[in-house]
């Protein structure tokens, strides 16, 4: 082999290549990392003013949320409410709208809805314009929707620490033991009840 047979680096065009070294390739290698290293920077930062912008927007509606759940207000929006039960569990608040639309102007359908699965729990609580509508929508009691009888009764005002009481029936809890047996069954027996 001569040289114009393989022609080496140093023959083409006259001019030598730059070498490559390991310290040219630490040069090009930093100058990328520091790019990406900006790039990630630059997108935490945004990501920190979104997550800033989500926390502020959040407080807001807290804080509107607070404002708006006194006990008065929720008062007067539990009187002009329906509590709609058997709903069927497939069913959408625009069916019930068109069901319940009859009866009044309906501000807000909220279909109750299991809190881990998300399934709706059977029941809905429908929010009218004004008290009388609560009056026409109890015409609608045991109507039939999609093939169930539905059950509607004003809503009850949740009071907070405010008990149903222990129920009724038997078991020690909450029913009375004490007195006197009447009937003592065999003599020699002890019968506790």
């Amino acid at each position: 082999m001569s040289d114009q047979e393989n022609p080496t680096s140093s023959d083409v065009n006259g001019v030598e290549p730059a070498q490559e070294t390991p310290e040219n390739n630490v040069d090009v290698d930093v100058a990328d990392v520091d790019e990406e290293l900006e790039a990630m920077k630059q997108r935490v930062q945004e990501m920190e003013q979104e997550a800033a912008k989500l926390r502020e927007m959040q407080a807001q509606v807290e804080q509107e949320m607070n404002m708006n759940a006194s006990s008065e207000d929720q008062e007067t929006l539990d009187s002009r409410s329906i509590y709609v039960g058997n709903v069927d569990y497939g069913s959408t608040p625009e069916e019930l709208q068109a069901h319940f639309q009859s009866c009044g102007t309906i501000n807000r359908i909220t279909i109750i809805c299991d809190k881990w699965s998300g399934h709706p729990k059977g029941y809905a609580y429908i929010e009218f314009a004004d008290n009388s509508s609560v009056t026409n929508a109890m015409v609608l009691n045991e109507s039939l929707f999609r093939g169930r009888l539905l059950k509607v009764t004003p809503k009850r005002t949740n009071i907070p620490g405010m008990t149903r009481g222990r129920g009724r029936g038997r078991g020690f809890r909450g029913g009375f033991r004490g007195g006197r047996a009447m009937h003592r069954g065999r003599r020699g027996y002890f019968s506790p009840y």
